[in-house]
This record gives C-alpha cells, structure tokens and sequence, in this order.
C-alpha cells in the first residue's frame, strides 16, 4: 500500500497523507514528478507503458507520484532508477517547470545522461520498451498517438526547453 502527501491548491503540505488508488476530495492535490533524459546529440529516452497500465503500449518520459514524506527530487531520482536502472544523484536533475491540473501538482525535470540502450533495466509491469528518439521523431510519434496523450502535451510545452540544453551542451 501506498501513501502520498497531500498539498493544498497553492502546493502547501497539508499534514495529510492520501492512500494511492482512492479519489481525492476536493481541494487536495498530489505532486508527481516527470523528467526528461536527453544525451545531448539531440534525442530523448522513452519507455514504453506495460500491458495492464492506463495508456499500455504508448510511449512516455521516466516519472511517477512522489511518496509520503519524499521530496521532488528524492521522488525523480527514485522513478528514474526504478524505472530504467539509470542512478543519477538529486542536484543533477534541472527543474524546468512546475504544472497543476484538477488534483495534482506537477515538477518537469530534465537530465543529461548519454546510457546505451543495453544498459537500460526496464521494471516489470511498468515498462516494457526503450528508445532514444529525436525531436522530430517524437513530434511525429505525438502527432500518431504513440506518445501517451499527456505526455506527448508536456513534451510540445517544453521542446524548446530541451532544444536549448540539446544545443548549449553540444
């Protein structure tokens, strides 16, 4: 069983804790974390959703709902790891926006990592493809709905975010 905190509309901690899986009453609001991995040649690393999850089979950035007592950052290096094996210490992740939409609060990250595909660990039940994909090709792949429908609106909000760090580190 899993508990996240709960934040208020301007993302003040509560003092409540939510059990992950139940609704949230009006006025509470969760935080989940997301982060984009570029490797600064112009991609960026995808997974693709597992069988049995919501959007199974579309592609997606590493990131997950932060725990009960985590913060952002803990949270980001935590779903990274779990997500595709890649270890990256909190201060290396570069917050590049803030979001919220009915009951969550979101932090968008990004991180220059260059990992081989071969090294990738994908977890079972969450993930069961990887990818390093260019700009164009993930504009093309929002376009189809290969992209997961929320994920591919966050990546054309912030493609130019991630076209700069691509392009200042080159």
């Amino acid at each position: 069983m899993e508990f996240n905190d709960v934040y208020d509309r301007n993302r003040n901690l509560t003092g409540r804790i939510h059990r992950r899986g139940t609704r949230w009453k009006a006025g509470e609001y969760g935080l989940v974390v997301c982060v984009w991995v570029y490797d600064g040649k112009g991609n960026v690393l995808l997974t693709r959703r597992a069988p049995g999850k919501s959007y199974a089979g579309t592609w997606e950035n590493s990131g997950g709902a932060v725990k009960a007592g985590e913060t952002s950052r803990q949270a980001i290096a935590r779903e990274l790891f779990e997500e595709t094996g890649i270890r990256a210490a909190e201060d290396e992740f570069e917050l590049i926006g803030t979001g919220r939409d009915r009951n969550t609060h979101y932090d968008f990250y990004c991180l220059r990592r260059s990992t081989p595909l071969h090294k990738i660990v994908l977890q079972p039940g969450e993930t069961d493809g990887v990818q390093w994909a260019g700009m164009k090709r993930i504009r093309r792949m929002v376009k189809s709905g290969e992209i997961c429908r929320i994920i591919g609106r966050q990546f054309l909000r912030q493609e130019k975010l991630l076209l700069e760090r691509q392009t200042a580190q080159e």
